[in-house]
């Protein structure tokens, strides 16, 4: 219930001018980044085929740049499902703090305001974070390849937990600091693995995935509020 009582919170406040502007604007900056993506990995596949292609004791092909060209447009369909969780992961490391403020500005106003985390540590924390995620997804592709039945399962899971524990710790860090965050994280590690997961899912969804990275980041602040008082 703690999950689902914090997501319907943050779905309340999409009214809110406040929280409004940085879901917009976090919408915008994900749109940016997916089309920056996108361009990169068409430029990458433009700048390896070319009008001809020859190979050793082949000679000459052309077969291959249809193929290249055809595996350029799957890319560009699939690429963004894969991309939205590092994207979630850099919006949060942005917009976390203004949407944290927002939350606790409309439901827990008592609290006094909370020191904000340094932009160069944020900056170090989500690109740390942000390796660890991409390592951990080219892994993952072990997994899939054995059991491809289980990949979105396996996909969903591991970037559930992956997602959920920088999320928490990022909500949590602003009123208890590092090592405290990292002590409520491990004492709910159960319930911060299944919000991430249930976070992960609609960021396969096209779309839907826009808005779940500031929707999530609101959730989060709700669920450590809740966990804290635990």
């Amino acid at each position: 219930m703690i999950i689902l009582n914090a997501f319907i919170a943050a779905l309340g406040q999409i009214g809110d001018p406040k929280f409004r502007s940085v879901l917009f604007r976090g919408i915008g900056l994900t749109i940016l980044l997916l089309i920056l993506a996108c361009a990169g990995a068409i430029w990458f596949i433009n700048s390896l085929s070319g009008s001809e292609i020859s190979l050793p004791f082949v000679g000459t092909v052309s077969w291959l740049n249809d193929v290249l060209n055809y595996s350029g447009i799957f890319l560009v369909l699939v690429l963004p499902v894969f991309l939205m969780v590092p994207v979630a992961s850099a919006i949060t490391s942005i917009f976390l703090e203004d949407v944290a403020q927002a939350v606790e500005d409309k439901h827990y106003p008592t609290l006094p305001k909370a020191p904000r985390i340094p932009v160069s540590e944020a900056i170090m924390d989500g690109l740390g974070f942000l390796g660890v995620l991409i390592l951990a997804n080219i892994l993952a592709l072990i997994l899939y390849a054995i059991f491809p039945p289980f990949a979105p399962f396996i996909f969903w899971a591991m970037n559930g937990f992956l997602l959920g524990r920088e999320y928490f710790t990022l909500a949590a860090m602003r009123r208890l600091g590092r090592d405290g965050a990292r002590k409520l994280r491990a004492k709910h590690v159960t319930t911060i693995w299944a919000a991430g997961t249930l976070m992960a899912i609609p960021l396969s969804v096209p779309l839907v995935n826009l808005v779940i990275p500031i929707l999530g980041a609101a959730t989060f602040t709700h669920i450590y509020h809740k966990l804290s008082d635990t």
